[in-house]
């Protein structure tokens, strides 16, 4: 079980250090010594109790009152001053002191305090879970689609939801993986523990260990205090490590441990930690074309996909979009005050036809464009993106349009070039620039709209490059 975490603010260390001595067998305790330093713990550590002097030297504890209140998860906070008066307390308690006591401080009085108002916190964070799942949407629900494809995803969610196993799912930017998690986790045993989230790519190697597994203070330049990291915050609960490809190969060691004896060590510590948190990855990449290449640890790929998940693109369920596009539409109608309305049929056609390189994310912000673009009784496809309004389909191999051939080729009669000019290289280097124009320079998109795979767009882009 997770220690609650106490922050003790006052500028006399000999204070500091006695309340420290006093409580750290029941709490997790952090101290500072003035406002800057309390405002950074609040941020970095998310107390459950803030345990505050009045006079901060020329500061006020007040302001500390102030910026715990602030917080989304807000701490409940006890005011200690040697001034003792009506006044003070009557304004500690409007700026949402829970209590208020006096100096010389009497330890058994303050624990006393402490303790109810940590019964307090813990009756309100329930209250406010609870309230936040009966009002929140089920995971499944957020993950729309009827396809064929989605079902499949659909029915291993449900199969692998109630166990502890380890997922891995696999996809392309923007399809939902993130959403998947946060199903398995809202179907799983644990609904009420936490859902952590962390972008494995928006860190550097050392941050990232820090962030993962904390550190303790002195670990390294800038480390002022411990740290608590995310698998110790998901404890009990679901930690979801995302573009875990991009992790370096430290941290892969790490988590290979983690995985295998379910404990963490925090940065500048060799104190193992045990942990039950269930694990779910999610890459853009090929972890096992990792594994071949040398970039990622085979013994870690096999630990990470115990249970596989692998997200289709939504060109690949086609027949979700309109679905997909409508609730967008309502949404996004909600959000900015207006009436919702439909897509018209040239712009509907238009959404089923493109490509959606970016997917689930990327049709998403098409349609918010288009809530915030329309001026009329339907959204027209002049209210969507300008990607959107040029014809989705390729021109065939066979293609003799003027405008395919070029201003200095030979022009066609009834449709038909000349025996002996057709350049078909000219024609193949035209669909494939048409392409590349059509899905914004996205290789991969290109490719499927021709009908060839990456590697064969990358071989002939090569070959018509000018020498």
């Amino acid at each position: 079980m997770k220690m609650p975490v106490l922050l003790i603010v006052d500028d006399e260390k000999p204070t500091r250090d006695a309340l420290r001595m006093g409580f750290q067998d029941d709490y997790e305790v952090y101290t500072a010594a003035n406002l800057s330093q309390a405002v950074t713990l609040l941020r970095e550590e998310s107390p459950d109790l803030v345990l505050t002097d009045l006079r901060l030297g020329g500061e006020s504890g007040m302001d500390v009152l102030k910026a715990s209140a602030s917080l989304p998860h807000p701490p409940q906070s006890i005011m200690m001053t040697a001034y003792g008066s009506v006044d003070a307390a009557v304004e500690a308690m409007k700026q949402g002191a829970y209590d208020f006591v006096t100096k010389p401080l009497n330890l058994d009085a303050v624990e006393l305090v402490l303790k109810r108002a940590l019964h307090t916190r813990n009756l309100e964070t329930a209250n406010q879970e609870l309230t936040t799942r009966i009002q929140a949407d089920s995971g499944l629900q957020k993950l729309l689609g009827r396809s064929a494809a989605m079902e499949h995803v659909f029915s291993i969610i449900r199969q692998v939801a109630p166990s502890k196993t380890t997922v891995l799912i696999e996809g392309e930017s923007g399809t939902g993986k993130e959403l998947v998690a946060q199903a398995i986790h809202s179907l799983s045993s644990r609904p009420e523990n936490k859902f952590v989230a962390v972008n494995c790519a928006a860190l550097s190697p050392q941050l990232l260990e820090s962030e993962l597994f904390g550190h303790e203070k002195g670990s390294f330049t800038g480390a002022g205090q411990r740290r608590i990291g995310r698998f110790e915050q998901a404890d009990g609960g679901t930690i979801f490590l995302d573009e875990i490809g991009e992790i370096d190969a430290g941290t892969q060691v790490r988590l290979l441990r983690v995985l295998s004896e379910r404990t963490i060590e925090r940065v500048g510590s060799n104190t193992p930690i045990p942990v039950n948190v269930r694990i779910i990855a999610a890459t853009n990449k090929s972890l096992k074309k990792l594994v071949q290449e040398g970039k990622f640890r085979e013994d870690l790929y096999f630990r990470l996909n115990v249970v596989h998940i692998q997200m289709p693109p939504l060109r690949d369920r086609r027949e979700d979009v309109p679905l997909l596009a409508t609730a967008f539409l309502k949404e996004f109608a909600r959000e900015n005050n207006k009436e919702f309305k439909p897509l018209s049929r040239d712009a509907l056609d238009a959404v089923r036809n493109y490509s959606w390189p970016g997917n689930v994310r990327e049709l998403r912000t098409a349609m918010e464009h288009g809530v915030v673009m329309s001026n009329s009784a339907s959204i027209e496809l002049s209210h969507l993106p300008p990607r959107l309004h040029a014809p989705q389909q390729p021109p065939s191999p066979g293609s003799t349009e003027k405008e395919h051939l070029g201003d200095n080729e030979p022009s066609t009669q009834n449709g038909l070039v000349p025996a002996g000019v057709l350049n078909l290289s000219l024609l193949e280097r035209n669909a494939i620039q048409q392409a590349l124009a059509r899905s914004n320079g996205n290789r991969t998109a290109a490719a499927h709209l021709l009908g060839i795979s990456r590697r064969t767009l990358q071989r002939k882009l090569q070959d018509i490059q000018p020498s």
